[in-house]
């Protein structure tokens, strides 16, 4: 083979989440009190910072204190799962910062030819889209993994109002709840929404560290709201499963469902459904909204190749 017959190398670009590391063991750390850990304190022992020592962590997860400091140092390379595991039974790490310390030590021991950027799909397939155009009865959108909504059916199209629209898709939410008015007013109990994003981003950002569209949109929150920067320190991490919101609409007013996140194999992709409780006021507001978004319906056709078709005035066509 010739040299100019030869592929292009693919460049990778090293990750160092050592500072990542560090914060989220720190703050892992601190919010776990002596008594929480089940050890004996005495008096007269002031301490200087809430939480444990790095002492104390070592013992509980029965290690030297010079190998859990240089762990807490940010420095995860060649560590075992059951190193991991006993760091994360000391400090008491729930699924969901579990998951996010075996990311970490993920990323911190790729090699440049196995780090690699997970590809994430802003195409949504013609299956999905009938999928949502079915559930008459519950709002759904689908999201990616940056928490842009890619897709919805037209209930929730009726909920968000002039919010969400086939226009403004795709929409980001954490960009909508840091940078758009709006928002406080939508999401009645924001402050909690908000927490939510952004442990959900986090943990995003540590499953998928060479992802630079995630990084941009961090970087530009981080920026430009302080809301945001304030969150993204705390390094709090969630799955995003199930949870309830109230949400307040123009036509319906405030309204309380919840909400299940379905994951789509193979598509990189979640689907969040809202539902009410039967019977409930919720449900109520829900069937009249249904009843409203009949007249209002949004199809999303495709080309002859399965892809949704938008004009250039930004409408399905």
């Amino acid at each position: 083979m010739t040299p100019s017959a030869c592929p292009p190398r693919r460049i990778v670009e090293p990750v160092d989440n050592r500072s990542d590391v560090r914060d989220f063991l720190t703050t892992r750390r601190a919010r776990i009190t002596p008594a929480q850990a089940g050890l004996q304190t005495y008096g007269g022992n002031e301490r200087r910072v809430p939480g444990l020592r790095r002492t104390e962590v070592a013992q509980l997860a029965n290690m030297s204190v010079e190998y859990y400091t240089r762990l807490e140092r940010g420095n995860l390379n060649g560590v075992s799962e059951a190193v991991l595991e006993s760091v994360a039974g000391a400090l008491q790490l729930d699924e969901a910062e579990r998951t996010h310390l075996f990311d970490l030590a993920r990323a911190a021991n790729a090699t440049p030819t196995r780090a690699s950027r997970q590809r994430t799909q802003t195409s949504v397939k013609p299956n999905v889209y009938r999928i949502l155009d079915a559930m008459t009865g519950a709002l759904a959108y689908i999201r990616n993994p940056r928490m842009d909504i890619l897709a919805a059916n037209a209930l929730c199209f009726a909920l968000y109002t002039d919010i969400l629209t086939p226009q403004t898709l795709p929409l980001n939410l954490a960009r909508f709840l840091f940078l758009d008015p709006r928002a406080t007013d939508f999401f009645v109990d924001w402050s909690a929404v908000a927490d939510d994003a952004v442990a959900v981003l986090r943990a995003e950002a540590g499953r998928n560290p060479l992802d630079r569209t995630l990084s941009d949109l961090v970087g530009e929150l981080a920026t430009r709201n302080d809301e945001f920067r304030t969150r993204w320190a705390r390094h709090n991490v969630r799955l995003h499963r199930t949870a309830v919101k109230v949400l307040r609409n123009p036509i319906v007013g405030e309204l309380q469902l919840t909400g299940s996140a379905l994951e789509l194999p193979g598509e990189g992709q979640t689907l969040i459904v809202y539902t009410a409780d039967p019977g409930s006021t919720a449900q109520q507001q829900l069937d009249f909204l249904t009843s409203w978004s009949t007249s209002h319906r949004v199809a999303f056709p495709t080309d002859g190749h399965g892809e949704l078709r938008i004009t250039s005035e930004g409408t399905a066509s």
